[in-house]
C-alpha cells in the first residue's frame, strides 16, 4: 500500500493537486446492500411504503451523486457525465441490492460520487420503510469497478 492521498509530508490533510493529472473517461460502480424482512419487501416491491421506494431512492442517489463534494470535504467538485442507480430485489430473502454507476472525463475518478450514490439510495429506502420496519439495516457499500486515470482499471472481484 503506499501513502496516504490526502494526506501531506507534515500530516495534515489537503485536497490532492490533480492539475497535472491526464483528462480521460472515468468510471465506477459501487454497491450497497440492504436487508430487510420478506414482508417489508413485498412493501417495497409493491410501492405501498410511502409510494414508490426504487424510484424516489435513484433519484436520491442520482442527487447525492452530484452533491459528493459538498459532502465529503476533500473531493473535488465534478462534472459529471452519467449517473445512473439499479435495483435488484431479492423478495423472499429480503435483499436489495442497489447498484450506483457514475462517468466522467476528467483528471480525478469518480469512485467516491458512486460510493454516495449507493449509499444515499440505501438510506432512502431506510427512510421509506421505517414506518413498517425499524431494524432494516445497510450491510455494506462497496466499490465495485472503477476505470480511467493514471491507475487504471480495478475491480473487486479480479
Amino acid at each position: 500500500m503506499s501513502e496516504l492521498s490526502h494526506i501531506d509530508s507534515q500530516g495534515d490533510a489537503r485536497m490532492v493537486d490533480v492539475g497535472d493529472k491526464d483528462v480521460t473517461d472515468r468510471t465506477a460502480v459501487a454497491r450497497a446492500t440492504v436487508r430487510m424482512l420478506p414482508a417489508t419487501a413485498v412493501l417495497v416491491r409493491d410501492g405501498s411504503a410511502k409510494g414508490e421506494v426504487i424510484a424516489t431512492a435513484r433519484i436520491a442517489g442520482i442527487q447525492a451523486a452530484k452533491r459528493t463534494a459538498e459532502l465529503i470535504p476533500l473531493c473535488h467538485p465534478l462534472g459529471l457525465d452519467h449517473v445512473d442507480i439499479t435495483a435488484d430485489l431479492d423478495v423472499d430473502a429480503g435483499l436489495l441490492v442497489l447498484e450506483a454507476t457514475a462517468r466522467t472525463r476528467g483528471r480525478t475518478g469518480v469512485e467516491m460520487e458512486a460510493m454516495t450514490a449507493a449509499s444515499i439510495a440505501a438510506l432512502t429506502v431506510y427512510d421509506m420503510v421505517k414506518a413498517a420496519q425499524r431494524d432494516v439495516t445497510v450491510d455494506r457499500v462497496e466499490l465495485v469497478t472503477k476505470t480511467g486515470g493514471k491507475s487504471g482499471s480495478w475491480s473487486k472481484d479480479a
